[in-house]
């Protein structure tokens, strides 16, 4: 099985059969991208429930600022909830109406740091109920969040800060760039108006696996509920259920729409991966999926993908800007360093094969020549699609250019045979991970491993089994490297 980093309570849910959810958003911290709306009048603040998936491209405390998810509204307090600067659960539960300046804040002891798994949180509010405890839960992948640094319960009759107010919007999103952007995917955007449903409502355990999957809310919206599905890339505000308000894009539009979904979730650049303690050398965007060089001259940094693999045939792509760029494969080993620091590989490295843009040659130990360079030097440079096909039933890895041959006259379909083949030395004992990088600052390149690409598609091509969106169909029997994928061949 393949070595996924799974997000509490099991996150990276890859059960067959079931709730299937389609697509997710995605966000951008610095770009102020959010959904918004203004409900009409009736909302009420004093019992809701709010409930959505979130699987995170960049931790706060690196960022150094709390993300916020959700705001039901602001009026003097904001009511809102997300990620915390030191990555806890964050709840604002503001006063609205004749509550102007109350502010209720609590932060969970728990930390959310894994930017491989989907995460899903429930918040229910009643604050009608006599008893303190029983005025604010939450629950975090299907398990109420007990433990708090810091909890406050709205007072007795207490009304909230939500949209329905004057003038007061609800959003979804990076709504405030500046002190609470949010980079990653959301997906089943669920606000319930009137009425305190609880996690059970939203999702369920596994039977077979124990993982938390989700499963379609059946019950009542109220007056002012609302439910994003964003599977109508033209409408991704579309309002699904509930009332009949949808909302409006800020700086959204039809390319933010994903297939990387809590149901299938698929491999991203790892921002994790630091192997030096300096300034960042290397920006991941775009949903985990573009690398930007932050520095000067050639200071090579690989960035592996969220998924480490030991078995099967796997599928992605990458569109070029630039041609100083390297692409490829290397052993998930912990201790390994050739392909992180990419000043240069180790002669003879057998722990790497990267294909380097600049001069078309592939790095890495060629056991067949006894040489740490071997190359078919295509090249590839401005708005070039690279495919790679890694073949880890036999060791083997091939590359292409924008659906020309493969180098080498290679066949990705020759199994043991390896025609025109790439070694993969370490296939049989290690994972293998996959990695590109830039060389400076300014350089970039758009990863794609079939759930979202900031790159140009034109053909919407996918594997086999329907999954991915590539620009062209990979070989038979490789796949992309997602969750339901995984299950069946990782």
């Amino acid at each position: 099985m393949a070595d996924i980093n799974l997000g509490v309570g099991g996150a990276n849910s890859a059960v067959a059969g079931g709730y299937e959810i389609e697509n997710s958003c995605k966000f951008e911290d610095d770009n102020d991208e959010w959904l918004y709306r203004t409900n009409a009048s009736g909302t009420n603040t004093k019992t809701w429930t709010v409930s959505w998936w979130f699987k995170q491209t960049e931790l706060r405390s690196v960022n150094g600022a709390a993300a916020e998810h959700w705001q039901g509204g602001g009026y003097g307090e904001a009511t809102r909830a997300g990620i915390f600067a030191d990555d806890r659960i964050w709840i604002d539960i503001g006063g609205g109406d004749g509550n102007t300046g109350t502010l209720f804040r609590s932060l969970s002891t728990q930390k959310i740091r894994d930017t491989s798994a989907w995460y899903h949180i429930v918040i229910a509010c009643d604050s009608t109920q006599s008893t303190e405890a029983d005025r604010l839960k939450v629950w975090l992948n299907g398990v109420e969040v007990t433990a708090w640094d810091q909890k406050q319960y709205p007072t007795l009759n207490f009304g909230s800060a939500l949209a329905g107010f004057a003038g007061i919007q609800m959003k979804w999103g990076s709504a405030d760039a500046t002190y609470h952007g949010y980079s990653g995917y959301l997906a089943e955007c669920n606000y319930v108006d009137g009425v305190t449903a609880t996690q059970n409502d939203f999702g369920e355990f596994d039977d077979d696996s124990g993982i938390w999957k989700p499963k379609e809310y059946e019950g009542s919206y109220g007056t002012n509920g609302s439910y994003l599905d964003f599977k109508i890339a033209s409408d991704l505000g579309a309002n699904a259920k509930g009332n009949d308000v949808n909302f409006s894009l800020n700086n959204i539009t039809s390319a933010d729409q994903a297939t990387d979904t809590p149901t299938n979730n698929f491999a991203t650049l790892n921002p994790l991966h630091h192997y030096y303690n300096e300034v960042s050398r290397i920006v991941i965007t775009e949903g985990g999926t573009k690398v930007t060089g932050a520095q000067a001259g050639t200071l090579w940094r690989g960035v592996p993908s969220t998924f480490a693999v030991s078995k099967g045939k796997w599928y992605f792509e990458m569109e070029t800007t630039n041609q100083y760029i390297l692409i490829g494969t290397g052993s998930a080993d912990t201790g390994q360093t050739e392909w992180a620091e990419l000043t240069s590989i180790a002669n003879p490295s057998t722990k790497a094969k990267m294909m380097y843009g600049y001069n078309g040659g592939i790095y890495g130990y060629n056991s067949s020549t006894d040489a740490w360079q071997y190359g078919f030097y295509f090249g590839f440079g401005n708005t070039d699609i690279v495919s790679v096909a890694v073949d880890l039933d036999n060791g083997h890895m091939y590359f292409r250019k924008d659906g020309a041959a493969w180098t080498d006259s290679g066949d990705p379909t020759s199994g043991s045979t390896g025609t025109g083949a790439i070694d993969l030395p370490w296939y049989d004992t290690e994972s293998t991970v996959f990695i590109v990088t830039v060389a400076n600052s300014g350089n970039t390149s758009l990863l794609n491993f079939g759930g979202y690409t900031a790159g140009t598609i034109s053909s919407a091509a996918s594997d086999a089994n329907g999954y991915g969106t590539f620009e062209y169909a990979p070989p038979s029997g490789y796949y992309a490297l997602c969750t339901k994928n995984l299950a069946e061949y990782g």
